[in-house]
């Protein structure tokens, strides 16, 4: 088993790297948060190798939660390496995680690739495991947080702003403002970024 790679960076795409390490390159695949976080050119990425019968293929990570998620991800019946490297893409593994203990099944529907029985088995399966490590009142606040944010994605589309937009309004809300703990305070604020 590869456990990490490190070498000099020679191609990095949102997608893949190239890691030179004396003489022999190694093409690593990697999702846009490895890519976002990587930054110099020398590079150490944590690897996860991937057998089938007909590739092997060296997943990279810049950390361990990642590929820890990664891991949990694959051992998911209907969830591939392919496939789990998409849901790393789209969202931060803090937030997989999130919707995962929070049981937020449309969340993780749309994740391309992922129908609504693969996210119900995701949650199901990875539920217990990837809530072992938070800490009890951060799940009490992620269940918290999502509920607000679906009240006030209701009140926003109830006003007649569309679904997407009112989505991306809450989130950059939310991130700028971490604080927010009622629904008329977010709905206030996603309204003034309108």
């Amino acid at each position: 088993m590869i456990t990490h790679i490190e070498g000099k960076l020679i191609e990095k795409n949102p997608t893949y790297v190239v890691i030179d390490v004396n003489g022999v390159g190694y093409e690593i695949k990697i999702s846009l948060n490895t890519y976002s976080s990587i930054n110099n050119e020398s590079c150490k990425l944590l690897t996860h190798l991937s057998v089938k019968e007909d590739s092997h293929t060296l997943f990279g990570f810049f950390e361990e939660k990642e590929r820890r998620l990664f891991r949990d991800l694959i051992t998911v019946s209907g969830v591939g390496p392919s496939t789990a490297q998409v849901i790393l893409s789209t969202f931060s593994p803090q937030e997989i995680v999130n919707y995962i203990v929070s049981a937020d099944v449309a969340a993780v529907q749309s994740i391309k690739g992922i129908g609504a029985k693969t996210a119900q088995r995701i949650i199901i399966d990875l539920k217990d495991k990837v809530a072992k490590g938070l800490p009890t009142s951060d799940i009490l606040f992620n269940q918290l947080d999502n509920t607000i944010k679906k009240e006030a994605l209701s009140a926003l589309v109830a006003l007649g702003f569309g679904k997407k937009m009112a989505e991306s309004k809450i989130e950059k809300v939310m991130k700028t403002d971490s604080s927010i703990d009622s629904v008329e305070v977010l709905v206030r604020a996603a309204l003034s970024q309108m």
